[in-house]
């Protein structure tokens, strides 16, 4: 496995450092393994591991800059890339939004590394689609999976005296499971750092329950219900909101966070009292890298603190530019939950429908985040505190601003991976009011 140590990891970097004639130069080094094992039609069809290092190199000349890439890192090709990067700096437009190099940073390391993901092996993995395939065979269901582990390093320097080190690991698992008749649908996703701290028989499970249930769904008429949302289908619509908290955005008028005639909402209540979230890249949970991608040091920070939102992210070209402080992006968002269990919500509902995942998610307004998506994979229509029976799948048109101004009730908080902008949340189901249906699909 490509695993070095600090000490190995910074003799390359400085090394790197030490070729390069640029104004500055910065340098970033990845190693490790990542493994993985797919399952479809309850039969496992690829299974692989691919062990590998990359060091990535960029210079600039005054605001004109490049950047090469390699995995061979032999003396002859560092040397090469670096003066390759150099050559295309030389060529390159002058950037008008060019920033300099980062000044030193004091990083506060996370624990962000698990030693049982470091020692799985193929069988393990093998292990592992086992447990999700054979209860689905047992119960003449079909089932379809990805289980990918990955753990490794990351190290970047540059030429100011910037050095950070990590060690890191992660488990990605989902799996859908459908009935052979293909009218009953259930999903699951779990992430963690640590494998202990996941079984894919018990995560399979809860995809099993939800594909057994969801045949024969009942057409319910579209329209605004209570709406209990599982973290998954939750995190789905939160996420995009995320970008409205970009101070440019802001600015520039593309965000809710805009203030009409100009300016922000920055201190604004937005939400419902009981909303608060942070950013944490020491959450126990949820630990992320102490730096960002720019190797700015992250700090916990209030996002939104009982409703009212706290903090606008201010890039390094966008701080400089409106004189205010630069902020590290963040890489997690812990929401606050309650303390009731997601089957103690449902048994508090009177009426109300159950959504396991949103799907298919797409912007339709990003000053009111209005978004469209679509329900899928199991669900159903709650009355009296039960499950009554499953219903087809919704359309809805909503807005994150909107629905957590419409929360009647948090439950405990669960882990939820990242998106596209790889931010890992800590998200609890939530019981909101009015969610808006605004048509059927046909869709399982």
């Amino acid at each position: 496995m490509t695993m070095m140590t600090e000490a190995e990891a910074k003799k390359i970097l400085d090394k790197v450092l030490s070729f390069s004639k640029a104004d500055e130069c910065t340098v970033q080094l990845n190693g490790g393994r990542e493994g993985n094992i797919r399952f479809a039609r309850n039969t496992v069809s690829t299974s692989g591991v691919v062990d590998d290092v990359q060091l990535a190199v960029s210079v600039a000349f005054g605001t004109r800059s490049a950047a090469v890439t390699t995995n061979d890192l032999s003396d002859a090709a560092l040397m090469s890339a670096v003066k390759r990067a150099e050559e295309l700096a030389k060529l390159a437009p002058e950037n008008p939004e060019f920033m300099p190099a980062i000044e030193k940073q004091t990083y506060k390391a996370s624990d962000k590394f698990a030693q049982s993901t470091a020692d799985i092996t193929p069988a393990v993995r093998a292990q592992a689609a086992a447990d999700s395939l054979e209860p689905c065979r047992k119960k003449g269901l079909i089932a379809a999976g990805f289980l990918q582990d990955n753990v490794g390093f990351v190290a970047h320097a540059n030429s100011k005296g910037v050095f950070g080190y990590q060690r890191q690991s992660g488990v990605d698992f989902t799996c859908t499971v459908r009935t052979e008749d293909g009218r009953g649908s259930g999903w699951v996703s779990k992430n963690v750092d640590d494998v202990k701290r996941m079984s894919t028989a018990k995560s399979s499970e809860i995809a099993i329950r939800k594909a057994e249930g969801s045949v024969d769904a009942k057409a319910l008429e579209p329209g605004r219900y209570t709406v209990i949302l599982e973290p998954s289908a939750a995190a789905g619509i939160i996420n995009m909101m995320l970008g409205g908290f970009d101070a440019r955005n802001a600015d520039e008028g593309r965000s809710f966070m805009s203030k009409k005639g100009g300016g922000t909402r920055l201190g604004e209540k937005f939400f419902d009292e009981r909303i608060n979230i942070v950013t944490d890249p020491w959450h126990p949970d949820v630990p992320v890298l102490p730096w960002d991608g720019q190797g700015m040091a992250r700090e916990k920070m209030d996002i939104v603190k009982n409703g009212v939102v706290n903090y606008l992210q201010y890039s390094r070209y966008w701080a400089k530019l409106k004189e205010q402080k630069a902020k590290a992006q963040p890489g997690n968002m812990i929401m606050a939950g309650g303390t009731k269990t997601l089957d103690e919500m449902i048994k508090s509902t009177k009426k109300g429908i159950l959504m396991t995942r949103s799907w298919y998610i797409r912007m339709v307004d990003p000053q009111s985040v209005l978004v469209t998506g679509l329900t899928r994979d199991g669900t159903f229509y709650i009355e009296d505190g039960k499950i009554m029976y499953p219903v087809k799948n919704f359309r809805f048109n909503e807005s994150p601003i909107t629905m957590l101004n419409n929360v009647e009730e948090l439950g405990i908080t669960e882990r939820i991976a990242g998106d596209e902008a790889n931010i890992i949340m800590m998200i609890p189901p939530m019981k909101i009011r009015d969610f808006n249906f605004t048509s059927l699909s046909d869709a399982v």
